[in-house]
């Protein structure tokens, strides 16, 4: 599998809730809900676990996803990912380091690239 980046450099091939939904594990499912519901403080149930990835046009996504500033501020200058942002790093995605740093070192490489 290739290796799909979000658009904050997340790596949504790596991300459990990717995971369950592509194997198509239940138990994964319920897994990864109940440690999102510690970890985010919220209600999260295993079928609440569906995503097809960040950068999916027609695909499932998590719920947080669908409402995402950074994902769709990114849809609408209609950029890979924040990387090749010409507003890299705005405030949105400064905000999301803080508490994502693994996201931000992505990003940094992509820029690296280019």
């Amino acid at each position: 599998m290739d290796k799909m980046i979000a658009f904050c450099g997340i790596v949504c091939t790596e991300c459990e809730a990717f995971l369950a939904t592509q194997k198509d594990d239940d138990n994964e499912r319920r897994k990864v809900a109940e440690l999102w519901c510690k970890e985010f403080k919220a209600e999260i149930k295993p079928e609440d676990i569906n995503c097809d990835g960040c950068l999916s046009e027609n695909g499932r996504l998590f719920d947080h996803c669908k409402v995402c500033e950074i994902r769709q501020c990114a849809q609408e200058k209609d950029i890979k990912n924040c990387a090749y942002c010409d507003d890299y790093a705005c405030e949105k995605l400064n905000k999301f380091f803080d508490e994502a740093s693994e996201a931000k070192i992505t990003l940094e490489e992509i820029r690296k690239s280019f």
